[in-house]
């Protein structure tokens, strides 16, 4: 079983994250911002890696803390889990529609995190969360996951629809690139002989 597990506490969050890569998509989401609980929980179901995530935020001043440090969080976990990343598929790519909205979301477990953001919001708040926070969530697992990621909306209007598609994009090319390749026997996907420099 490939785990990782993340323990992370500052003055602005305390956050536990687990993740099981080969697990079944069972989640356990607590963050006290109920839209990112069921976006998580969107990734953990569609991707099949299980996902544990407490945080207890600053969240009297603003969400911004507790969305930056648990998707930190939950990147490292990953990155945890995936190890040396021996025998991955190292790719992934989904189009993920939803109702009028088709979003398509690329994956390179490349160990160079990189974003291209190609979506935007037309209202401030999806629930109590801060629209604008949804790209910088997306960034900082990018950043501490290391992946190169693209997250583009093809079109859409509804911005619950726009959100929901790209975490479910997002999960199920993290669900093809963490996939055990057995044609691989076990090497590391690239020529390097390593990913991540």
């Amino acid at each position: 079983m490939r785990t990782g597990r993340t323990e992370r506490k500052t003055k602005e969050t305390d956050i536990l994250v687990e993740v099981n890569l080969d697990g079944s998509g069972k989640y356990d989401i607590s963050t006290g911002i109920g839209f990112l609980d069921h976006m998580v929980e969107q990734f953990s179901r569609h991707s099949l890696i299980d996902v544990t995530l407490k945080v207890d935020g600053d969240l009297h001043v603003d969400q911004h803390h507790t969305t930056e440090d648990s998707a930190i969080a939950l990147g490292q976990a990953l990155s945890d889990a995936l190890g040396d990343k021996a025998g991955i598929g190292r790719y992934g790519e989904a189009h993920s529609p939803m109702d009028e909205t088709m979003a398509r979301v690329v994956v390179d477990i490349s160990g160079r995190p990189y974003l291209v953001w190609k979506a935007r919001f037309t209202q401030e708040k999806l629930g109590e969360w801060d629209t604008e926070l949804i790209e910088h969530w997306f960034h900082s697992v990018s950043q501490s996951a290391g992946l190169t990621l693209h997250c583009q909306v093809l079109y859409g209007q509804n911005n619950h629809h726009i959100c929901e598609a790209l975490y479910k994009g997002f999960a199920r090319a993290m669900r093809q690139a963490v996939e055990l390749d057995a044609r691989k026997g076990g090497a590391v996907p690239s020529t390097k002989g390593q990913l991540g420099g």
